[in-house]
């Protein structure tokens, strides 16, 4: 089969949804039986989103390959169900370093370097790049119609679907129909305007998905099609859900995947949501909760976290609870006098505390407080990446008594350097890209509280760090109780730290939120929140 490409931009405002549509639509081609890759272009200069602030962009999601990306390739992961790769994020950054250093190596035998060809030569080639291994590609490209650094990659698909024949090619636009309530009705002005910036680029949409709080009746639909020249039959309704899984089954109401299947002339059968129907509709109808806590830095900001709020929801869905989640600043708790006391009190209403990963000192005092008062009432804790880092810091000051121990990223130089710089990185200065990144294999000790948890000896996670436990102090911390429940064999580097003694308390140096899935939670997730549960009803 020759591979199809569906295009899906954005208009009016930014935080529609595009990467929750174009993942919903890939769920629905891939249940039908092909074979779909998504991938996602970001019109930003930074070559990946690495390096920047998670109030910003939000979470830098890691794929197995090493990639760091934007926050919706775990979206695509997720409904998928597929690991996807570096090939799957493309930014505007990684497009001008690729033709700058072709020009520098003389690729271009003298001619003027230009936008048109050259940058969107560049871009259409990576939107080939997944051709071999996909029988549809998804290509989802960030920001909204009009903006200017989004330009290139507008006219990249304009050539594109120039040189593909029709049913190889479908763009759909994703826009805004806002509901007026000093009107009392949807105003389709947005989306007429929106549709025509996108015609002046020279793209005719050939769907539409509507973006509403509420239904669109017939007279709405019939208007915007009109004005945008998209057949009434393809103006999809987006309306608000109280699930973003539950996005899926709302687009296949309006039957759209047999209308992608029919302009594409390609097969069509019925899209099977048992599995999936069936988690949506447990998630709608629990009863019971649990209150769980994510402490760190970003949680004005909550999309830094946004796999690790998705993968508690699995575990709680499995789980038959709803999970709560309590957003604590680290950083804010510790400028109050009586910091700890209000942890204390804090503590006293939660069933459960995570420490996610992070960067910088910033609220580490915080974290290490929280994890000290999680480890002497035996709360659960789960403590991910810097959060691993810093229960093994408390362990050190307050049970082996070494007062001032700490992480070399914090204090270069503590006399007792618990985490330290990993060797490799010690030379090294470029801070894109040069981190511990992707998957790596775990061999985890048999008998161990890990071993319980994932039943199997070896394992693959995603890591994003630079700094790991310093195997100087293992001996000191095995004997008085944090245990090794998991290690990189090849370089004997500490995976997981977990205190058997304790109901749940499991540091990881990876990112176990990166591989969980809706129909299959992450185990440690999963075991962390039939803790937490079990915690709240003896209490």
């Amino acid at each position: 089969m020759k591979t199809k490409y569906i295009f899906i931009t954005g208009g009016v405002v930014s935080s529609l949804g595009k990467g929750i549509a174009s993942s919903s639509i890939g769920f629905l081609l891939k249940d039908i039986g092909y074979e779909v890759s998504i991938q996602k272009y970001d019109p930003y200069l930074n070559v990946d989103p690495g390096t920047m602030n998670p109030f910003q962009h939000g979470e830098v999601f890691v794929t197995e390959d090493g990639a760091e990306t934007d926050l919706d390739l775990g979206h695509y992961e997720r409904f998928l169900d597929k690991s996807l790769s570096q090939k799957s994020n493309t930014t505007a950054g990684i497009v001008y370093e690729a033709v700058i250093n072709n020009e520098r190596n003389g690729k271009y035998l003298g001619k003027t370097v230009q936008t048109i060809p050259h940058i969107t030569n560049e871009i259409k080639r990576r939107f080939k790049q997944l051709d071999e291994e996909s029988d549809i590609v998804i290509i989802e490209i960030g920001g909204t119609v009009g903006d200017i650094e989004g330009l290139p990659f507008l006219e990249s698909i304009r050539q594109f679907m120039l040189e593909h024949a029709d049913t190889d090619t479908l763009a759909i636009h994703l826009t805004l129909v806002p509901y007026i309530n000093a009107a009392g009705e949807s105003k389709t002005k947005p989306t007429q305007h929106s549709v025509i910036k996108l015609r002046e680029i020279g793209i005719q949409p050939d769907m539409l998905i509507c973006r509403s709080t509420r239904e669109l009746n017939k007279s709405i639909i019939s208007k915007i099609s009109l004005f945008t020249n998209v057949p009434e039959s393809n103006v999809i309704v987006g309306k608000d859900s109280a699930s973003i899984y539950e996005i899926p089954m709302n687009f296949e109401k309006q039957n759209m995947s047999s209308k992608i299947c029919k302009h594409f002339k390609i097969k069509h059968k019925k899209v099977d949501f048992t599995d999936w129907a069936a988690f949506v509709r447990k998630s709608k109808y629990i009863q019971n909760s649990v209150k769980i806590a994510i402490c760190g830095k970003y949680v004005k900001h909550q999309d830094a976290y946004k796999s690790i709020v998705e993968s508690l929801n699995h575990a709680g869905i499995i789980n038959s609870h709803q999970v709560d989640i309590e957003f604590i600043s680290t950083e804010a708790i510790m400028q109050k006098e009586d910091s700890d006391k209000i942890i204390e009190e804090k503590l006293d209403d939660l069933d459960a505390v995570l420490i996610p990963g992070g960067f910088g000192y910033r609220g580490i005092e915080g974290k290490i407080s929280i994890i000290q008062h999680a480890r002497e009432i035996d709360i659960p804790f789960l403590g991910i990446c810097l959060g691993m880092q810093c229960a093994v810091i408390e362990f050190a000051r307050n049970v082996l008594g070494l007062d001032d121990a700490n992480s070399k990223e914090f204090d270069e130089n503590t006399p007792h350097p618990v985490i330290d710089l990993m060797e490799e990185q010690k030379n090294v200065t470029q801070k894109g890209g040069t981190m511990r990144l992707g998957a790596y294999p775990g061999r985890i000790i048999k008998k161990s509280k890990t071993h319980e948890i994932y039943k199997k000896v070896f394992i693959s996670e995603r890591h994003r760090h630079r700094y790991e436990f310093n195997n100087k102090y293992l001996e000191e911390f095995e004997d008085n109780g944090m245990k090794v429940g998991c290690k990189y064999v090849q370089r004997n580097l500490v995976e997981i730290v977990e205190i058997p003694d304790h109901r749940f308390f499991i540091g990881t140096q990876f990112h176990p939120e990166f591989k969980s899935r809706p129909l299959s939670p992450h185990p440690i997730f999963k075991e962390f929140v039939k803790t937490a549960i079990e915690f709240k009803n003896e209490n």
